[in-house]
């Protein structure tokens, strides 16, 4: 069945897709639509899941971290400094190995306050342990809350899914909504080992001296890394259920391409105009856009990059005193590769402002001017001083 919808109301269909148990949520603009159908569907019945509200963000992730202890599938969603508030949560989800799945629609953070779009917000908390994915359009984010489940029951650590601000949340797109039968056969029912129940009782959480910490450590960072092949495994198999693949990253034209555009997010889209109006024009321009962010997919970049001569990495978010940080990250993957492009990175766009195809256009054309980056880190779209 296909459906025009916002990206917040295709995350809120997959989560029904998904039969999702517990929801809790505290509403934030852009995010509060997904939450609000959610209500409606619990409340009319379309979905069969506890619907609770509380009085921060803080609190929501500690309601999915009880309800996931308990064994049942859960979900929750924020934005900029609502996620900032779940901060301590986060860590307390990844660490106590829970399959959350959370929808975090990428905003600026405050001060000042600005309700656009900006990826500083998700990527603040790339240390927390969860695996983050972010998306490109309104059917990749229907169906990457699916596959997230899939991932993170299969390796026990929450799933962030991101996705821009007002350039998908707020806009209307054509997509396809799977049978739920077809998803109950992609995505069956969880079945954790170790959950609270007062037939089978266990000690949870309790204090961990340094005799065991650090090997619980080691364990979350092993299962970042077989989350690379199970990633990859769970788009394959829903192409195979419904034609749509998503991998790590995906590669347009980089095997002969002097210069590679790198993108995440809805930045993608018209990286691929201007990739294909260079193309047309003769000149070997190839686009990587990379869709896992953690764990990092240091072997894809590797691969795809292998024979770049330069790498352009947009990036519409800012570690302030170093630059972009998917161009950070990927300076530090391609640090001890055979061969490697020299890296131009470019912040644009922060705060939601536009990355229009003539600005894409202008960094490539800049990269192409020069050997090597003029700065680790260059804005680009600053009104004149």
């Amino acid at each position: 069945m296909k459906k025009v919808l916002m990206g917040n109301h295709a995350a809120s269909w997959a989560v029904q897709l998904s039969r999702v148990q517990v929801i809790s949520a505290y509403p934030i603009t852009p995010q509060t639509h997904v939450v609000e159908e959610l209500s409606e569907m619990c409340a009319d019945g379309r979905l069969d899941a506890k619907f609770l509200k509380v009085e921060s963000e803080h609190s929501a992730m500690a309601a999915v971290v009880a309800s996931s202890s308990t064994g049942v599938r859960s979900f929750t969603a924020s934005s900029s400094n609502g996620l900032a508030l779940m901060h301590e949560m986060l860590h307390w989800a990844a660490g106590a190995r829970l399959p959350i799945v959370m929808v975090n629609v990428n905003r600026a953070m405050a001060p000042g306050w600005n309700i656009w779009c900006d990826q500083t917000d998700s990527l603040s908390q790339r240390d927390t342990g969860w695996i983050q994915i972010y998306v490109e359009d309104n059917q990749e984010v229907l169906d990457t809350v699916v596959q997230a489940y899939r991932i993170a029951e299969d390796v026990l650590l929450p799933v962030m899914v991101c996705y821009d601000a007002f350039f998908l949340s707020h806009t209307y797109e054509p997509v396809d909504i799977p049978d739920a039968a077809q998803i109950d056969r992609y995505l069956p029912e969880a079945r954790h080992r170790m959950v609270l129940d007062t037939r089978d009782p266990h000690a949870f959480n309790a204090l961990v001296t340094p005799d065991v910490y650090m090997e619980m450590r080691w364990q979350i960072h092993e299962a970042h890394r077989r989350a690379l092949g199970v990633v990859e495994q769970a788009g394959q198999e829903y192409n195979e259920l419904l034609g749509r693949s998503y991998g790590r990253v995906e590669a347009v034209d980089c095997e002969d391409a002097d210069l590679v555009i790198v993108t995440s997010s809805s930045t993608t889209s018209p990286a691929r105009l201007v990739a294909r109006k260079l193309r047309r024009e003769g000149k070997k321009v190839g686009l990587l856009k990379i869709r896992l962010f953690r764990p990092f997919p240091v072997d894809d970049v590797r691969r795809v990059l292998a024979n770049a001569k330069k790498a352009v990495v947009i990036d519409r978010n800012i570690s302030f005193g170093k630059g972009g940080i998917f161009a950070d990250e990927l300076r530090g993957a391609l640090l001890n590769a055979p061969t490697r492009p020299a890296v131009f990175g470019f912040v644009a766009g922060l705060g939601g402002r536009d990355i229009t195809p003539e600005l894409i256009e202008e960094m490539v054309i800049e990269a192409m001017g020069r050997d090597q980056p003029a700065d680790d880190v260059v804005f680009k779209g600053l009104m004149p001083a």
